[in-house]
């Protein structure tokens, strides 16, 4: 349903495709995995699933439009509701998570921290900008995104999913440009 507030399919589309490449280009999914890897060793850790406990929670708990949503309003002055509604419910998944994959959920906490208090401190600063044009597109691009985890976590097909996180900046660039040169609806 996320995907589905898209107004602009080209901006989305093309959101995904340039943020993957970047992301591809950054390699941000294998240096997480890296991370991962390395506070395994260093925990002493013996899940062989650590690491993919740690992103697929972090991929999880970010990815979706509660947290770009909340993250924003609450940046924007508004309430946080909708952050504390999601971090219950980020609460309950997080016990199901790690009962699947282990502790490296846990650890999921700060990137979270890091993403979703950045959102909120950039929401601050870019109140003026953002649009409900821009917030459509990061919702839909977000639900893309929610789309390939759960193929993930379904094993599916393993998809570089963190990899498409540039994705979300493309978006709202993608939305600014569209609306300055009147392109689209």
């Amino acid at each position: 349903m996320m995907a589905l507030k898209t107004r602009e399919p080209l901006v989305l589309v093309l959101s995904m495709v340039i943020g993957g490449l970047v992301g591809e280009w950054a390699r941000l999914d294998e240096r997480l995995e890296r991370s991962g890897e390395w506070l395994k060793r260093r925990l002493g850790s013996s899940n062989d699933r650590f690491a993919e406990g740690a992103l697929t929670a972090f991929l999880l708990f970010c990815m979706g439009s509660m947290t770009i949503l909340g993250a924003l309003e609450e940046g924007l002055g508004g309430s946080p509701e909708l952050l504390i509604t999601k971090a219950i419910m980020d609460g309950f998944s997080s016990i199901a998570l790690s009962a699947a994959l282990g502790i490296g959920v846990l650890f999921s906490v700060v990137p979270l921290l890091l993403y979703q208090g950045g959102l909120t401190l950039l929401a601050s600063w870019l109140e003026p900008w953002l649009t409900e044009a821009i917030m459509a597109e990061l919702t839909a691009v977000g639900g893309l995104m929610l789309i390939g985890m759960g193929i993930n976590i379904l094993e599916i097909k393993k998809m570089k999913v963190l990899n498409l996180i540039p994705g979300l900046l493309v978006a709202v660039l993608l939305t600014a440009l569209a609306g300055y040169f009147g392109w689209g609806s």
